[in-house]
């Protein structure tokens, strides 16, 4: 049997409304087992953009359902957003996703 260890990528892009004020890189979380890290990077699009790179193979369904329910949640415009994950429960990549975001001031 061979089992894969290699990392799974994947993209989501969705159209927002609600662009953040000039900031800096914000990073929260650590990877690490069970655990990840969230990048939120300012963006010269007007879409929310995110790549996700995961060692848990074969979840794209899940990751689709949060970064959508995340997008529900913020309606960003001008942002990238990086994630690295080690095997983060949805939960966990909700609440990572949302300190991410949490002192960015928008407008729209």
């Amino acid at each position: 049997m061979t089992i894969s260890t290699s990392i799974e990528a994947m993209h989501f892009e969705f159209d927002g409304h609600r662009r953040p004020t000039a900031f800096t890189p914000v990073l929260v979380g650590v990877v690490g087992s069970g655990n990840l890290e969230v990048m939120v990077e300012s963006a010269a699009h007007d879409r929310c953009t995110l790549a996700i790179e995961t060692s848990a193979r074969g979840f794209e369904p899940i990751w689709a359902a949060v970064v959508r329910d995340f997008h529900e949640r913020h309606h960003l415009a001008g942002v990238a957003v990086s994630v690295n994950d080690m095997g983060a429960t949805p939960a966990v990549v909700s609440l990572r996703l949302d300190q991410a975001v949490a002192g960015l001031k928008v407008t729209g």
